[in-house]
């Protein structure tokens, strides 16, 4: 069945002036009849005169509601079908520097940077709607390369992060994340603003002084997850390599956003929770005209069947009957 698109306006103040005219000539019947409903002083309650005006919005709510909801296509719940406005990303910037092979990670000590980074994105993973994100993954070294862009299969993702790697594509001497974030920052500029958290894993051995790059207004929340020994550390090419706690807690207030020590532990719930909780106006931004007249038909629908016992009970304080005189002796 074909809607026209004002139908549901047109429709509601027709409701409108019908329920007005039906109420007022309610209004006058019932005058004749006060005294009987309210007592001598044919007064009733204070705010049953309100009654009136809440049946016709309950009646136009319900309208409304119920033609809009005729009107909208219904709701699927298919991820490839989000619209691009409400379309939310994570950008995973991960870490492939040699000292990221070094086993010196976990509770134990007994995993490689790497394979800590992977585990703990899964545990992440594992917490959070993550089928509602299209994933992107970035590897950096001395340069950034994006390995998938906007997928929306788990799995290729967790292949890039345990299987895959990556680190061939490399041929560099000096960790440079700042280039990471900076591909980042590329990649997100087209998206909606708001709409994507960028996760870094790193241990953080070797961070440019200089040259912090601007996220743009796309990513909204941003978390430095640091791996490895961030006490001991192990030698790599002539160095003491450990995970340097100081710089990745200094880079991501920077990026205004939280820093976490993987090395034992995983990702609280309070920090998931920050992570993936929505500005305030964007939940509202989200509801559209299914939602709305969803909330309609329910507010009309409260009205009219709460209204008449409502009248019942205390709709007058007047108590009918014959009143027994108590003796005063």
């Amino acid at each position: 069945m074909v809607v026209p698109e004002y139908a549901a306006e047109f429709a509601t103040a027709g409701v409108l002036i019908l329920a007005t005219g039906a109420e007022t000539i309610h209004l006058f019947r019932t005058r004749r009849l006060a005294s009987l409903a309210f007592g001598p002083q044919k007064k009733p309650a204070f705010w049953a005169h309100t009654a009136a005006p809440m049946r016709i919005l309950a009646y136009g709510l319900l309208c409304w509601g119920l033609i809009t909801l005729m009107r909208v296509p219904p709701r699927t719940h298919n991820s490839l079908e989000i619209e691009s406005a409400k379309q939310r990303h994570v950008i995973l910037l991960v870490d492939v520097s040699p000292s990221m092979r070094l086993v010196d990670a976990g509770p134990e000590g007994l995993q490689s940077r790497t394979q800590r980074g992977a585990t703990i994105l899964e545990s992440l993973f594992d917490r959070v709607p993550i089928r509602q994100y299209k994933l992107s993954v970035v590897a950096f070294y001395n340069e950034a390369i994006p390995v998938v862009i906007d997928t929306t299969d788990l799995e290729v993702v967790k292949n890039c992060l345990n299987d895959l790697p990556m680190y061939f594509a490399f041929k560099g001497k000096d960790t440079d994340l700042f280039k990471g974030l900076n591909k980042a920052a590329e990649i997100a500029k087209p998206w909606q603003p708001e709409s994507t958290i960028l996760l870094v894993i790193s241990d953080g051995d070797s961070v440019p002084s200089t040259g912090m790059p601007t996220m743009p207004k796309s990513i909204s929340n941003v978390l430095l997850v640091g791996v490895g020994d961030p006490v001991s550390g192990k030698f790599i090419a002539g160095k003491n390599s450990r995970q340097d706690v100081s710089t990745l807690r200094q880079v991501a207030t920077r990026l205004q956003g939280d820093f976490h020590n993987g090395n034992a532990q995983h990702v609280s719930s309070a920090v998931i929770s920050k992570l993936t909780q929505k500005v305030g106006k964007r939940r509202w931004e989200d509801l559209g005209k299914r939602e709305y007249a969803m909330l309609a038909i329910g507010i009309g629908i409260t009205i009219l069947c709460l209204l008449p016992m409502a009248l019942h009970y205390l709709g007058t304080f007047w108590q009918p009957g014959l009143r027994v005189a108590t003796d005063p002796h």
